[in-house]
């Protein structure tokens, strides 16, 4: 499978209430032509689904939607099972699968896994370490040998299966530049849009990096989590006094996104509820049926 040029897909709960309400929404997603689902991944929450159990079912039950673990937890899944993992659902999937990765976040309750404790600079490390690793052991070839500071594998032989996007959560300088060098896509953290400094100030150092390791910066997708409403009349102001996207009618959506996409680069939209609500079908329905059509027909339009 290979995704749009602008991805449209969106953010749903995974609490274990949450299911039925979970496999409608994906399901209708997939039907109304959204390109992708994302789900968060934190294994140490009982009351949670696990992300990529998650995935693979929600993925038997469409035909179309790729999947999206927003972002793998790495600590708590080793690199070269997380190949396994991947490359397994791609091939059954028919590649319907994006890699989003993490050095790990919330170490406190990682550790009460039983996951060693990592140093900030070491979890980069192993995060960009396992991102190459997971590239080896996909796209088939001989066996491999990785003797690295974080993974060891002995003569494991790579699935026959194309590695899948991976996409970071990156942060910091460090994981940015690691996003740069050997990563397909980039989702900025704290729900930050194209107007924040946070992406003025971060993409420049993914481009740099790509630069160095001879790479075109282009190629390295950002897509940005999105949250906001969706109304039926126009808002007076599409933002608050923080600078941030509060959403407003269809129309400015299309607006705001295509000069997302035509002025800044973006080449992706994750829509999550505001707040910390649950996504509600018929703003979803919204979402594909009316703000993405409009978007990619106008930026056809603009490009020609």
């Amino acid at each position: 499978m290979t995704l749009p040029d602008t991805v449209f897909g969106f953010g749903a709960h995974t609490g274990i209430d949450d299911v039925t309400e979970l496999l409608h929404l994906t399901r209708q997603a997939d039907e109304d032509g959204l390109d992708l689902f994302s789900l968060s991944d934190h294994p140490y929450l009982g009351d949670r689904l696990d992300a990529y159990a998650s995935i693979g079912f929600i993925l038997g039950g469409t035909r179309n939607i790729a999947g999206f673990a927003n972002v793998t937890n790495l600590p708590t899944r080793p690199a070269p099972v997380l190949a396994r993992m991947v490359t397994s659902l791609s091939a059954l999937s028919g590649g319907r699968v994006v890699l989003g990765m993490g050095a790990g976040g919330l170490w406190d309750r990682i550790s009460d896994m039983g996951v060693p404790r990592l140093s900030p600079g070491a979890a980069v490390d192993a995060f960009e370490e396992a991102i190459v690793l997971v590239r080896r052991l996909s796209g088939g070839g001989p066996p491999i040998t990785h003797e690295g500071r974080h993974y060891r594998v002995s003569q494991i032989e790579p699935a026959p299966v194309p590695a899948a996007p991976v996409w970071t959560g990156s942060v910091g300088p460090k994981s940015l530049a690691a996003t740069g060098r050997v990563a397909d896509g980039w989702i900025p953290g704290h729900a930050a849009d194209w107007l924040s400094e946070r992406y003025r100030t971060s993409r420049p150092v993914i481009e740099e990096a790509a630069a160095a390791a001879g790479r075109d910066p282009r190629e390295i997708r950002t897509v940005f989590n999105l949250p906001g409403r969706i109304t039926d009349a126009p808002l007076p102001s599409t933002r608050d006094r923080a600078g941030r996207w509060v959403g407003g009618s269809p129309g400015q959506w299309a607006e705001e996104l295509t000069g997302a996409v035509i002025e800044h680069g973006a080449s992706g939209f994750l829509l999550f509820p505001p707040g910390t609500g649950a996504q509600d079908a018929g703003t979803l329905r919204r979402w594909a049926l009316e703000v993405a059509p409009a978007v990619r027909e106008a930026v056809a339009k603009e490009r020609g």
